[in-house]
């Protein structure tokens, strides 16, 4: 597999995907047709903040699997466009959440000691000992704008230094700020109580110039120190803030066009301390963000779970053992049961009961949403596949039962509209051998794999050898049969597993026969040939 990298990173990273056996490429500064043309061959790409990751780059990688960010933000990455091509977009937001905390602490610091003026004034010859008065973080409020892994560490460290901590973040509980020693509280009255701001928040539309002058304002006399991501803070307003003293002052690592312009207004003020996004730049981060980016590389091309996915279901590294059969038993049962439905599909249903409706399952739902559009769709996988029954208004819904009548675990999915549904039973014997079990309610003991054919017909004598002189004019090898009835003489469900193609020629014979019901081919091999055009036609 080759691997793009378009972003410096450290060579540990590197190294760990040659070794894997990967080829490596790294061009630094592409950008237009230059990277259209680097990715047009590339299974993944790893970029920093320097790479502009647009749909053009996901429509001229056809094989792309993954891009990875090689640190948080992933602000120039088109996610949307990622999800719509069943591309993973994975970052590595633990490798530099200790660098980032130490230089928000740094910076919180040097704004509030005037650290960086007076080594300026000093270098250049002034004696200005009595121009500072500092101010201590002791006994000082500390508000955490975002109270996620990096607002986390400060806080840690800030609390231990004696700091009164105040947070704003609607997406924590009030449990895990009570640990970390923090209140939370509503953003304004984080701005009125704190003498010092710390912004801790991703850039989205939401938090887009989440601090601007209004927001100022209210930190009367107090300090704001940016190190998360440019644009949360409304630069401009800031500026003026510190200018006008309003606030006293200012410290950003971060900023909403990177490199800072040299008119920046943030440039004409002496207390507005700013430093080139070095939130990162520790020998160790690099080499963290490196390695964990390249493992999840692995991990995608080896089809496993990528921990830090943001567009595709995830798990416990320690869960993935157990649920692993099941990913592949939900796509088949997936496949089978859309080859076998006659309509347009509404709803997709899977039911987990047993052991499996214990564990973290949106990754097999996923999978069994993957086989349910392999036939329908050109390009689908775990990543897009919940998008496409989005796109498409099929309604998606998992239930979980902790008990299963017969099996130790059993995954059914079902595939339905108004007026008819198919639903096909997994489950796995002896660990990891996986087995169709019940198909819309008869019991069978079918191998999935392979090509399979599966026969409706009335229960009585003579009909599965007419099925097999068919097979046999036609040159099929009959490899495993499975038969169900639901009375003596009743309707009878039989399914098939050959080693040939059957062509329609030999359904259309099988089903001239007033005894054979229904008649259908199913394959679950990858070749696109050998999709039942019949299905394939159901795109509407």
């Amino acid at each position: 597999m080759k691997v793009l990298v378009t972003d410096p990173i450290a060579e540990a990273g590197i190294e760990r995907l040659r070794e894997a056996g990967h080829e490596v490429e790294t061009a630094y500064d592409l950008e237009g047709d230059a990277l259209l043309d680097a990715v047009s061959d590339a299974n993944a790409l790893v970029v920093r903040s320097g790479t502009e990751v647009t749909e053009a780059v996901f429509e001229a990688a056809p094989d792309l699997v993954i891009v990875g960010r090689a640190g948080i933000g992933v602000d120039n990455i088109d996610i949307d466009a990622a999800t719509e091509h069943g591309v993973i977009v994975a970052n590595a937001p633990e490798g530099n959440v200790r660098a980032a905390a130490e230089h928000t602490v740094a910076m919180t610091f040097a704004i509030a000691r005037s650290i960086p003026q007076a080594h300026a004034r000093l270098k250049a010859g002034e004696w200005a000992k009595g121009d500072y008065l500092g101010t201590e973080v002791n006994k000082k409020t500390l508000g955490i704008v975002g109270l996620g892994r990096v607002g986390q560490e400060v806080a840690k460290r800030l609390n231990a230094l004696g700091m009164n901590l105040v947070a704003y973040d609607p997406y924590i509980g009030k449990e895990r700020a009570e640990k970390l020693g923090a209140e939370l509280a509503p953003l304004e009255e984080v701005l009125d109580r704190a003498d010092f701001i710390t912004v801790h928040t991703p850039l989205t539309p939401e938090t887009e110039g989440l601090i601007g002058e209004e927001e100022l304002a209210r930190i009367e006399g107090g300090y704001v120190i940016n190190c998360a991501r440019g644009g949360v803070v409304d630069e401009a307003a800031l500026a003026r803030a510190v200018e006008d003293g309003v606030i006293a002052g200012a410290a950003l690592d971060v900023f909403a066009e990177e490199p800072l312009p040299r008119d920046s207004p943030l440039l004409d003020v002496e207390d507005v301390v700013v430093t080139p996004h070095l939130g990162a730049s520790t020998e160790a981060a690099q080499e963290n963000v490196a390695t964990s980016i390249a493992d999840q590389v692995l991990a995608a091309f080896a089809e496993e779970p990528v921990m830090n996915a943001l567009n595709a279901p995830s798990m416990d590294a320690n869960a993935f053992p157990r649920v692993r059969p099941y990913i592949e038993l939900a796509e088949t049962a997936g496949r089978v049961a859309v080859q076998l439905f006659d309509d347009q599909i509404s709803e997709v249903e899977v039911v987990y009961a047993g052991d499996i409706a214990e564990e973290e399952i949106d990754l097999v739902t996923a999978s069994a949403l993957k086989g349910v559009f392999r036939p329908l769709e050109w390009q689908v996988n775990a990543v897009n596949a919940p998008r496409i029954a989005e796109d498409r208004g099929i309604d998606v819904s998992e239930t979980k039962r902790s008990q299963s009548e017969d099996f130790q675990s059993l995954v059914t999915v079902t595939v339905r509209n108004t007026d008819s549904e198919v639903s096909v039973c997994g489950t796995l014997f002896a660990g990891e051998d996986p087995r169709i079990v019940r198909i819309d309610g008869y019991r069978v003991d079918a191998i999935p794999g392979g090509r399979m054919v599966v026969t409706r017909n009335t229960d009585e004598p003579g009909v599965i050898g007419l099925i097999g002189s068919v097979m046999g004019e036609y040159g099929i090898n009959i490899a495993g049969m499975y038969n169900a009835r639901e009375t003596i003489g009743g309707e009878a469900l039989t399914v098939y597993n050959v080693d040939d193609p059957v062509p329609d020629e030999a359904r259309e014979r099988l089903e001239e026969d007033p005894r054979i019901i229904e008649t259908r081919y199913i394959t679950l091999s990858n070749d696109e040939d050998d999709i039942d055009p019949v299905r394939a036609s159901i795109t509407e």
